[in-house]
């Protein structure tokens, strides 16, 4: 999880230098076409500037009438004036033509440009979209995957805080069960019970005797003063004063406890049996 994490915060940097590189090449792109527009711009005003001079010329030849080739020759003091005059006519239309047919060809060129550019502008577009569309996507994988590690991560630390709370119930069981053996010798009851403490909370509960031998659910040795509860109801590690039993801790659990029921525990089955089944008042502390 953490290499594709990895992996996806490397391609987004890769994504995110093509979305600039495509930009970068947009904005040149936008620029050549502004200048293009611009040569159209000029091309037109030329053309127009041509026409204009050209129908300058054609309006005075159209005032003065037909320029017959003889009427310049017999109008001429000279031949060499004669032919120059010829000339500079055919210069004249001549350059007139030149000069429409070139502007034609340029803003011809400049259109085909133009359409060129604004296709390119298009794909640009398009993969910069694209671009963009993945990029949004590895965005999302990686919040996704990220918020998973997060859970993993909050998982990790309940289970651990879980973990040492077990341990030191466990830890505490342990302890009283070492304390109540020791003081009532092992397998053998304890001295008589003494009053209930007080300032406890009370609560009613089926109790059953048993005397199954081993260690505990907790991981500790069975012996006087040890009792299965449901952890739901009474946590493990909880201290306890049964009436008619004494003190006890919370120290061990059974399929058949379930509830508001708990199981004390005798060194000798008789015992176990002469407890049999009641309902008791326990006090918690």
């Amino acid at each position: 999880m953490l290499l594709q994490l990895y992996s996806l915060q490397s391609r987004l940097a890769q994504s995110q230098q093509r979305i600039d590189a495509l930009e970068a090449k947009r904005v040149r792109l936008e620029s050549e076409e502004a200048s293009a527009q611009f040569q159209i711009t000029v091309a037109r005003n030329n053309m127009a500037s041509a026409r204009y001079q050209l129908g300058g010329r054609l309006r005075q030849l159209y005032i003065e009438g037909d320029v017959d080739p003889l009427a310049v020759l017999l109008g001429a003091d000279s031949l060499d004036e004669a032919l120059s005059a010829l000339d500079g006519l055919n210069r004249l239309a001549q350059q007139d033509k030149d000069i429409i047919a070139q502007l034609t060809r340029a803003r011809e060129a400049l259109r085909k440009g133009l359409a060129r550019l604004a296709a390119r502008k298009a794909e640009l577009v398009d993969a910069v979209g694209q671009a963009k569309a993945a990029r949004g996507d590895m965005l999302r994988a990686q919040a996704h995957q990220t918020a998973y590690l997060a859970g993993l991560r909050r998982q990790a630390d309940l289970n651990s805080s879980q973990i040492d709370h077990l341990s030191a119930q466990a830890s505490a069981s342990e302890q009283v069960s070492e304390d109540l053996t020791s003081s009532g010798g092992g397998g053998s009851p304890p001295p008589p019970p003494a009053p209930p403490p007080k300032g406890g909370r009370q609560m009613t509960v089926s109790s059953t005797g048993y005397c199954l031998k081993g260690t505990t659910a907790t991981g500790i040795p069975v012996g006087w003063g040890v009792i299965a509860v449901d952890p739901a109801v009474i946590p493990l590690g909880t201290r306890m004063f049964v009436p008619g039993y004494g003190e006890g801790v919370a120290a061990d659990t059974g399929s058949a406890v379930r509830g508001a029921t708990i199981d004390v525990w005798f060194p000798t089955c008789s015992q176990a049996l002469q407890w049999g089944r009641k309902t008791v008042t326990i006090t918690l502390h």
